[in-house]
């Protein structure tokens, strides 16, 4: 029971710390949305938005890739 709760436990945890660069991406576009420094009308916000998002879920794609790979040797 306790190696199920241990192997349990790092699963969440390591799903966690992959989920951050992402959670960072999401704040980010908020942070720059709440504060006013971006307006409705700047050039190629919705491409910059889509850049910003890509580049979190990546990240966070790779390192959840890499505790994966780690975990099967």
């Amino acid at each position: 029971m306790p190696g199920s709760f241990t192997s349990f436990f790092r699963r969440v945890l390591e799903a966690s710390i992959a989920s951050v660069p992402w959670l960072v991406s999401m704040y980010m576009l908020y942070w720059l949305q709440y504060g006013q420094i971006w307006a409705p009308d700047t050039a190629h916000r919705g491409k910059m938005s889509v850049a910003i998002l890509i580049v979190g879920m990546g990240v966070s794609f790779f390192i959840y890739s890499y505790f994966l790979k780690r975990a099967k040797k």
